[in-house]
């Protein structure tokens, strides 16, 4: 054997065994990190654990904000499936379909192996159980309302024959003064300026969102399956009779809830940014020219719910501003930087359990800077319990986009606000509504803030709003006479929801109340 091969030789063995070595130290290392990862845990408190595992995925929730048998029965379980914490009795494939199961499995959402140790999770249940108050804790101000709105007229449109309502959308064409009003049964009416049913359509899944665009059809947004879903059959189309060349198609989105339209990239052509709200996963993301191919993903968690397009920085670039929801509940700002290039700044941070709801941007102190309007109530998944800090927000921005909560209005279950000057006095006004089936006067599902200056707000209702569990609201000039009218939408999930109202004595039950300004 030649020297050079024996060389040759001598160093890929020592290559070897060095690379082994080393190999070998590292996953020492990595085992004794391990170890003391597990004992310096053993050691920590139920509220430090708490910090160590909640803050993974979202803010670390105060015990207070629910009561001791939401947290043990429900919240703390829920979280437990999430880390591998085999509860008796619960399943989280509980009559999901197959189709659901291996979605989720895919994801590996409910892990097969333990991520904390039963002690552990123990200390985290009992701090919980401790600290959290035997009841929902009270609204710290319960707001006078004054149960009359004689700045409108209320007027119920009912449509289809349909056990109880189940409204998606409503939305007004400024062009046509067309409303499109969805409903939960694929069915999209459209409606004149008198609120008579024009024409309808049938579509394949709950309308959710639309828009107008010059010199083409409507744009359509279909949800998919409106209940939680891995499945993605949600559509953005053009709405037509006649298929153009011209015709959008976008298809496979999961459950999408809003989607927007700008050129962001600045290349002259429109492009489409999409809220896949999703269940487990979901993602924000926008389509270059509205190209399926062409898709730039801006943040891949579940939750997407709202955006709203201004130049924040007055670089003459459209930035966005983005509410997410599902659990990394914010609001954020992706400041353009050109060529589809964006930072992302968090705005506003909140626990899962506040249940972000919308927002807009309104300039409510005439300084020239946008400031933010926030409702925070969904109430749907783990807890459903009245929450104290349910409600109506204003924050004020400071002119260098650094937001502090203003004005705080108690609601539970609060889903939309809208910001208006409806009484035409130079000032912005605030319509809210409540998606919450245990209000003691269901009448106050709908409130009117009539804004008295200085961020002073006097409250309003009126007993016409029983008359539905509201989901959705449009405002606009409906009957082009100056003012800005209000359309509420009402949507029932099953049949206890709607007996509930039944009970409290409310009999008629209209898929839309419009409430009519009668400023002029």
């Amino acid at each position: 054997m030649s020297t050079i091969k024996l060389g040759l030789i001598v160093s890929l063995f020592l290559g070897i065994s060095v690379f082994s070595l080393k190999q070998e130290e590292e996953e020492e290392k990595t085992a004794i990190a391990a170890d003391l990862r597990i004992n310096y845990s053993d050691t920590l408190s139920g509220r430090q654990l708490a910090g160590q595992y909640c803050r993974a995925c979202h803010l670390i929730p105060d015990p207070s904000s629910l009561n001791k048998a939401t947290w043990v029965n429900s919240v703390l379980p829920n979280m437990g499936l999430r880390l591998g914490i085999k509860s008796a009795g619960r399943n989280p494939y509980e009559d999901l379909p197959e189709v659901e199961i291996n979605l989720i499995r895919e994801q590996g959402i409910y892990p097969e192996t333990q991520l904390i140790s039963d002690e552990n999770w123990a200390k985290i249940v009992k701090y919980y159980e401790t600290e959290a108050p035997a009841e929902p804790l009270p609204q710290k101000v319960i707001p006078v309302v004054t149960n009359s709105l004689l700045l409108f007229k209320a007027q119920e449109i009912k449509l289809g024959d349909k056990p109880f309502p189940q409204t998606t959308l409503l939305k007004f064409d400024q062009a046509t003064s067309q409303v499109y009003v969805g409903d939960a049964q694929n069915v999209l009416y459209v409606l004149d300026n008198q609120f008579k049913l024009k024409d309808s359509w049938w579509v394949e899944s709950p309308p959710v969102d639309m828009d107008f665009p010059k010199n083409a059809a409507p744009r359509l947004l279909t949800i998919g399956l409106f209940q939680p879903s891995e499945q993605k059959l949600g559509r953005l189309m053009s709405l037509e009779k006649t298929i153009s060349p011209s015709a959008i198609t976008i298809q496979s989105l999961h459950r999408p809830v809003q989607f927007i339209t700008s050129d962001i990239n600045m290349d002259g052509k429109e492009d489409a940014i999409i809220c896949e709200f999703g269940n487990h996963s979901g993602k924000l993301f926008w389509l270059d020219d509205f190209r399926p191919t062409k898709e730039h993903v801006l943040k891949e968690f579940p939750g997407a719910r709202k955006i709203e397009i201004a130049d924040f920085n007055n670089d003459k670039k459209p930035d966005l501003m983005i509410l997410m929801a599902q659990a990394r509940e914010q609001i954020s700002i992706f400041y353009n930087l050109g060529n589809g290039e964006f930072k992302e700044k968090t705005l506003l941070r909140f626990p899962p359990q506040y249940g972000i709801s919308y927002f807009e941007l309104v300039d409510f102190n005439k300084d020239g800077f946008q400031d933010i309007l926030v409702t925070n109530g969904d109430n749907w998944d783990y807890s459903a319990i009245r929450k104290n800090y349910h409600g109506v927000r204003i924050y004020l921005n400071d002119g260098k986009d650094n937001f502090k909560e203003s004005y705080f209005y108690p609601l539970y279950g609060a889903a939309k606000a809208v910001a208006r000057d409806f009484d035409n006095d130079g000032d912005m006004d605030i319509a809210a509504i409540s998606f919450y089936t245990e209000l003691e006067n269901p009448q106050q599902q709908f409130i009117y803030l009539s804004n008295e200056g200085n961020l002073n707000f006097k409250a309003h209702s009126t007993p016409e709003a029983a008359t539905g569990k509201w989901m959705t609201m449009e405002a606009a000039d409906f009957d082009k006479d100056g003012d800005i009218d209000i359309m509420l939408g009402s949507y029932f999930h099953n049949l206890s929801e709607f007996t509930k109202l039944v009970f409290q004595g409310v009999f008629s039950f209209p898929q839309v109340l419009v409430l009519k300004n009668e400023k002029k």
